[in-house]
């Protein structure tokens, strides 16, 4: 077997749990696609997978880089294809795991970093973020470019900046330019893509549950850790769902019944676009998962598409 394989779908679609039997049945590794898993100190709230879930199966790219750096979408490209080439040179098979669109984008279409810069745009667009706040510029990003805006937080000033600054300069948004991408190396390595799809009521219950375990885990606790490492700094990672809530309820705010009614329905929003970027991607086999189906057997069926791909 020579394929890739990439298994993509929403927040707690239970993509570690078959990445790891996958893993098993072929002798692979597993490679994160998660764009906040790749933090230390986060790995409750990132659901980063336990040793015991991991199964003995090694994990790259999982808990590696410190929660006050950020990783753009095109490096972190660069580590999975580094990664994937070095686990198929020791003749194993990577398997790509999780849900981030916009990387699994760049893994497959490559990322537009863009070469148009403007500094007197840029600074204007700058004044406007600071004159008038994150939300105000992300909701312009929104009615130009809703697909983008999907990944983009108002507070990451630098990216929401950027994206208008290609808008205004190109009059093309930064997705159409995606579009124009040439293929990323990776997709020589011969992809094969599997989408983990549930029902919509089933995923909400799914998402409950962990929400669940993850606060009764020491999710609050996770957040207070980090907040006393890096005092009166401004984290990106912290900017993820869950953890904006939590600082909320810590800062008395917001009541904990209030905060975890806040993270369930903030995931749920996400897992929602998470499964309209998706729908978006071209996927080599869709899988109706339920409670009830054996993981075992989503693996067979797994294994059973890519045998009639060949």
């Amino acid at each position: 077997m020579k394929k890739i394989l990439t298994i993509i779908g929403p927040t707690a679609s239970g993509k570690t749990a078959i990445s790891v039997r996958l893993a098993k049945a072929l002798d692979g590794e597993v490679i994160g696609l998660d764009s906040r898993q790749i933090y230390s100190g986060m790995a409750i709230g990132t659901a980063q997978p336990s040793l015991e879930e991991q199964g003995g199966i090694p994990h790259h790219l999982i808990g590696i880089q410190n929660p006050d750096t950020e990783v753009a979408a095109g490096h972190y490209a660069e580590m999975v294809i580094k990664v994937a080439a070095d686990i198929i040179e020791r003749k194993k098979i990577p398997i790509i795991c999780g849900g981030a669109g916009l990387y699994y984008r760049a893994i497959t279409k490559g990322i537009f970093e863009g070469s148009f810069s403007d500094t007197n745009i840029r600074k204007k667009l700058e004044k406007e973020y600071d004159d008038h706040g994150g939300e105000f510029m992300l909701d312009r990003l929104q009615k130009v470019d809703p697909d983008y805006a999907e990944n983009v937080h108002p507070n990451n000033k630098k990216r929401l900046v950027r994206a208008l600054e290609i808008y205004e300069l190109t009059e093309k948004t930064p997705s159409s330019h995606f579009q124009d991408q040439k293929a990323s190396p990776l997709t020589q390595l011969d992809l094969f893509t599997v989408y983990l799809e549930w029902e919509r009521a089933v995923l909400k219950d799914r998402i409950a549950e962990r929400t669940e375990k993850m606060l009764s885990d020491g999710w609050v606790r996770e957040v207070q850790k980090l907040l006393e490492a890096y005092p009166n700094k401004h984290l990106h990672p912290l900017d993820s769902i869950g953890y904006r809530q939590i600082i909320s309820f810590l800062n008395d705010v917001i009541s904990e019944t209030e905060m975890k009614s806040k993270i369930n329905i903030r995931t749920r929003q996400f897992a929602k676009r998470q499964i309209q970027w998706f729908r978006k991607e071209k996927v080599d086999l869709s899988i109706d998962m339920d409670p009830k189906r054996m993981h075992d057997d989503v693996v067979k069926e797994i294994l059973n598409g890519i045998n009639n791909k060949k």
